[in-house]
């Protein structure tokens, strides 16, 4: 048997951004049940959910206080499970985001750790540490988060007094858990079958690689090794996947987990995918790569060589709410990405940049393994970088001091109609606005606008997601490179399906004999016969 989620296409949701369903200006659950035809009909297989639960949303929902209620921005928990009940009658599964590493200083274990006092049971379930220097006013250790500043915070005791610091390796309203705890390994063992008896297929877990730290939580020093870090890809994390895929397997229907996992090298991400553990996890070195054949090529070989071992699926990813939206990022001078890019402000020639964007998604969808596709990607959105800075809401904003403009850009919610409120993302009779504002000149990129055009983005990814389902999920996992001109990439796969990538300036001449399945852009006539234009993909069939 071959399992579902070895070629599957997913589908991210990033709720908020999604459709609004009751006017309120943010999306939720009921516009997205709203939406699953269009769904089905662009081809996906499956629906990843960021977090939903209970939220005051310091870092858009992943701060979690309740992770087994529904944020009311989002709806109730009973919406959720028919939405999942709906997702399943049109044969999209469902994955919904956990987030173990740390939750919400609102989550009541943070607060009863905060009321409980100095030394208490309750503070064993995070990380709370004495200062360092005379009078603890240091903290204790050199840690810094991953959003900007010192991971530690100190608290203020009930009678006045400084207290101790508390670990949180992202915002200050995220403390992270102690995973040397035995009630923290409970309580999320419980989560995982709470949502699994409700029907989710799996969970895509947030910061997979950071639950467990190095005892002793030491100093990372002046001139640290970035395979040895002690706030992650210690050891001990490997014991906690192994423990919750027997869970998962206690279920029936192909139920999985995917790791968020960002590792320097092949060889620890490959780990994380032995086959009692996760089951597959994003490959962000493709999504850093530049638009380069050398560079996609390196990459594609390392991929497969890190997941063969381990018998892992590879997955291809372009972007996520976490990334400059690659529209923008092709179309610029330096086309690779690293998580702390700071060039929102660099000019982007977003004519070029959705043509490379159609070419990489070609090329993503012919590669064997799983495709991620974040919403609006379908669509050809770019990144939105002019933002008043009243309206930023992402803590890497903030505490850079807006040094770092940070993520909102790539979470502006989706245009569905050329007009109408906030262009069909809320119904006509709206009272709010949209919770992050659009471009005026969005509504070209709306869905209505692109379903009536033969050409358009979305065309495309409908196009090329039925052609993949139709014919590529089935065969090997495997590809043979073919050699073309330089500055080209070119492969096949079982069957005769071929796929070539033109990076260059200049048209490259397609096999004699080939027939064109699907291109990226329109093919042209030489006296030679057809050629692909520059930054474009074709697929082929050789038989």
């Amino acid at each position: 048997m071959t399992h579902w989620w070895r070629h599957a296409a997913i589908y991210q949701i990033y709720v908020r951004s999604f459709a609004d369903g009751d006017g309120d200006g943010t999306g939720d659950l009921a516009g997205v049940r709203n939406r699953l035809p269009y769904l089905r009909e662009l081809g996906v297989d499956a629906l990843w959910f960021t977090p939903w639960y209970t939220s005051p949303m310091a870092d858009g929902g992943y701060d979690v206080a309740d992770y087994r209620d529904i944020d009311p921005l989002f709806g109730t928990l009973a919406e959720a499970e028919r939405l999942v009940e709906e997702a399943h009658t049109h044969g999209l599964r469902v994955l919904v985001d956990l987030v173990p590493n740390h939750c919400s200083d609102q989550h009541h274990w943070f607060q009863e750790a905060l009321a409980a006092g100095p030394g208490s049971a309750a503070r064993e379930r995070f990380w709370f540490l004495p200062g360092r220097g005379e009078s603890g006013e240091l903290p204790p250790n050199d840690w810094h988060s991953y959003f900007g500043g010192s991971a530690w915070t100190r608290i203020t005791e009930a009678d006045g007094t400084p207290g101790p610091w508390y670990l949180h390796m992202f915002a200050p309203q995220q403390p992270d858990l102690n995973w040397e705890h035995p009630e923290v390994r409970a309580e999320f063992e419980d989560i995982l079958h709470f949502w699994l008896r409700r029907g989710v297929d799996g969970f895509r877990i947030d910061v997979a690689h950071g639950l467990a730290k190095k005892p002793g939580l030491p100093d990372v020093g002046p001139d640290p090794d970035p395979t040895d870090l002690p706030y992650q890809d210690h050891d001990d994390v490997h014991d906690i996947y192994r423990s919750w895929r027997k869970i998962l397997d206690g279920y029936p229907g192909d139920r999985i987990f995917v790791g968020e996992v960002w590792l320097p090298s092949a060889e620890q991400f490959a780990r994380y995918l032995r086959p009692d553990e996760l089951h597959s996890a994003f490959n962000f070195d493709f999504l850093c790569s530049s638009w380069e054949p050398a560079a996609l090529r390196d990459v594609v070989d390392s991929t497969l060589a890190a997941h063969g071992p381990v018998g892992a699926p590879p997955t291809w990813v372009l972007s996520n709410h976490d990334t400059i939206r690659h529209v923008t990022r092709y179309g610029r001078a330096d086309t690779s990405f690293d998580m702390g890019d700071k060039r929102l402000g660099d000019p982007s020639d977003l004519t070029l940049g959705r043509r490379r964007a159609r070419a990489a998604a070609l090329l993503t969808m012919a590669l064997p393994g799983g495709v991620y596709i974040y919403q609006g990607d379908e669509l050809g959105l770019p990144e939105v970088q002019d933002l008043p800075d009243a309206v930023l809401q992402d803590p890497t904003f903030l505490r850079s001091g807006g040094a770092d403009r940070g993520r909102d850009g790539c979470r502006i919610p989706l245009p569905w109609q050329p007009g109408g409120a906030a262009l069909g993302f809320s119904p006509d009779a709206a009272t709010a606005a949209p919770w992050l504002p659009q471009p005026a000149d969005w509504a070209p990129l709306s869905v209505a606008e692109q379903t009536a055009d033969p050409d358009s983005f979305l065309t495309l990814y409908r196009t090329a997601l039925a052609l993949r389902s139709a014919r590529l999920t089935a065969l090997p996992e495997t590809l043979t490179w073919v050699d073309t001109p330089p500055d080209t990439l070119c492969f096949d796969r079982a069957g005769g399906f071929r796929c070539l990538v033109n990076a260059t300036d200049t048209p490259v001449p397609l096999p004699p004999d080939a027939t064109v399945l699907l291109s990226s852009a329109p093919l042209e006539e030489s006296a030679e016969g057809r050629v692909l234009p520059a930054d474009s993909t074709v697929w082929l069939d050789m038989n």
